[in-house]
């Protein structure tokens, strides 16, 4: 994938979890992280609330988001809304996320849930598809960006 890359990292440190610079909060390692990739801390659920993401896409005039990350239901969720709102063009990646299990659902129910909500909502000046990763069309020339949000494991 030929694209920018923005990795969001969760800081809870004002509830003591996700304190940067701790294990808990480092980047994945199955992850490859490149010196070209941006890392944004936030604070929230949605990416966008009180970070710098929105201003960085701004800088970077990357219209365009395909998103990844954990916590399906909390993160993912709130920032493809919250994106779809500031009119990007969304692309979910949908074997690109993941959330665990809940005590009254599964995980693997609350993803299909997600996908059809995501699929169905009515954007703004944007648009929103759910492709899985083998079926995105990439090219150089396109400028895009992967954001990746590393959030709560649960």
């Amino acid at each position: 994938m030929d694209a920018q890359v923005i990795f969001i990292q969760q800081d809870s440190s004002k509830w003591n979890r996700f304190t940067p610079n701790t294990t808990e909060w480092e980047i994945l390692s199955e992850l490859e992280v490149s010196n070209k990739d941006i890392s944004i801390n936030k604070t929230a659920n949605d990416a966008f609330y009180e970070s710098n993401l929105n201003s960085t896409l701004k800088k970077l005039k990357i219209k365009e988001l395909f998103i990844t990350g954990f916590a399906t239901d909390f993160c993912v969720d709130a920032t493809i809304k919250s994106a779809l709102t500031k009119d990007f063009d969304i692309t979910v990646v949908k074997n690109g996320y993941t959330t665990g299990d809940k005590p009254h659902i599964e995980a693997q129910r609350i993803v299909e849930h997600y996908n059809w909500i995501w699929q169905n909502l009515i954007p703004t000046k944007g648009r929103i598809k759910v492709l899985d990763y083998e079926e995105l069309e990439i090219t150089k020339t396109q400028q895009r960006t992967e954001v990746k949000n590393k959030q709560f494991p649960l």
